[in-house]
């Protein structure tokens, strides 16, 4: 294949952003076109997991992500009600070398930025890419790549459209003061439960999630009052409590599934990130799974015939994603348990689990965390 394809990227998320700057700096000419006014993130944290983090060092971003995000040491788990700890999985101590970060979505962008800043990516703001009518080819384009998000136009052109379903269960997010050590809590409970981590600049990230029936719009910028959040989250222990009186903004959306795309290239366009496989929020992947889509892509489109890349591209990241997206789905429930005595069953095993072996829980996910797409190709 040439050395120097001309790519446009539609959208400057993060899938978008990895992606380019892998792509400029095999050699291509890259231009991301983002339908914004300008490059922007809501407020909240993310979670980078070490299969994350292998695509942010390969593409020379790593040293800047680590400058401005905090090291994760544990993850704790913790009954809602009771707010009596069940388990804690050491980040740390598993002899792997892997390392989890947690950031503010917006210096993650701006690491990514200035990632693709310096490969010579072009990016150009306020322009929407409407995708060339069926059977027609790209302008002036060799690849035209959908990280267009959840409502792609690119997705529309490549792969039936995404019928989402709402799984009656909404999420708030909030960001309030705190500090203490790197470490991520999760509070479960009946039919909800609370994520919680500290952010670099005496930020602490709140997501807290409530099966319900009333049905609220995807997407993250719509806000809720406060006291909907805390009203939901009444029967928690006093340290939730205590999180949910700092809020006094969040914001409110509702959680849909959204089927996996069964293709993801049609001759001169191929899908990434949210606009081939949304997934739900219960195992902290939607990032990271795009930053392995933009390391594969980038690899991919090396292949002589490029068609070949990119067929093997699709079956290969079709695979892992799906596997990812059946596990967060699994985790919705096993968060939510609503029985009592099944809840204190399921609890006791994962404390007695964590007592005999404390490294198995965590090792339990090895196929997600020490995978590293960049020793793939």
């Amino acid at each position: 294949m040439s050395n120097n394809l001309k790519i446009t990227v539609a959208g400057a998320g993060i899938g978008g952003l990895a992606t380019a700057t892998a792509l400029a700096q095999a050699g291509h000419s890259v231009v991301v076109a983002e339908r914004a006014s300008e490059i922007g993130e809501v407020g909240a944290g993310i979670q980078i997991s070490p299969n994350g983090m292998a695509v942010l060092k390969a593409i020379g971003a790593g040293d800047a992500l680590e400058a401005v995000s905090l090291k994760g040491s544990a993850v704790r788990l913790f009954d809602g009600p009771s707010g009596r700890e069940i388990l804690t999985l050491d980040l740390e101590n598993h002899g792997l070398g892997l390392e989890w970060r947690f950031v503010h979505r917006a210096r993650l962008i701006e690491v990514l930025l200035s990632a693709a800043e310096s490969a010579n990516v072009r990016l150009e703001t306020g322009r929407e890419i409407a995708p060339p009518p069926e059977g027609a080819a790209l302008p002036g384009d060799d690849l035209l790549i959908g990280a267009d998000g959840l409502h792609s136009k690119v997705r529309a052109r490549v792969d039936e459209a995404s019928k989402p379903f709402f799984t009656k269960q909404v999420a708030w997010r909030a960001l309030i003061p705190g500090e203490g050590p790197a470490v991520a809590e999760m509070h479960l409970g009946p039919g909800r439960h609370v994520v919680s981590y500290p952010l670099p600049g005496g930020l602490r990230n709140v997501v807290a999630v409530e099966e319900r029936a009333a049905w609220a719009e995807e997407g993250w910028s719509h806000s809720d009052h406060p006291g909907n959040l805390k009203g939901a989250f009444a029967g928690f222990s006093p340290r939730v409590r205590g999180w949910l009186d700092a809020v006094d903004e969040c914001f409110l959306w509702g959680l849909f599934r959204h089927r996996v795309a069964d293709r993801w290239w049609d001759r001169q366009q191929v899908l990434l990130g949210d606009a081939a496989h949304p997934t739900l929020p219960f195992l902290a992947q939607g990032a990271n799974m795009a930053l392995e889509d933009a390391w594969a892509l980038s690899q991919a489109v090396r292949a002589d015939p490029m068609s070949q890349g990119l067929t093997q591209y699709q079956e290969k990241r079709r695979e892992r994603v799906s596997r990812v997206v059946d596990a967060a789905t699994v985790n919705a429930r096993n968060y939510h348990l609503k029985s009592a005595p099944v809840r204190f069953a399921a609890h006791s095993i994962l404390r007695l689990a964590g007592a005999l072996a404390p490294a198995k829980p965590l090792r339990r996910f090895d196929w997600l965390y020490v995978y590293d797409v960049t020793k793939e190709h």
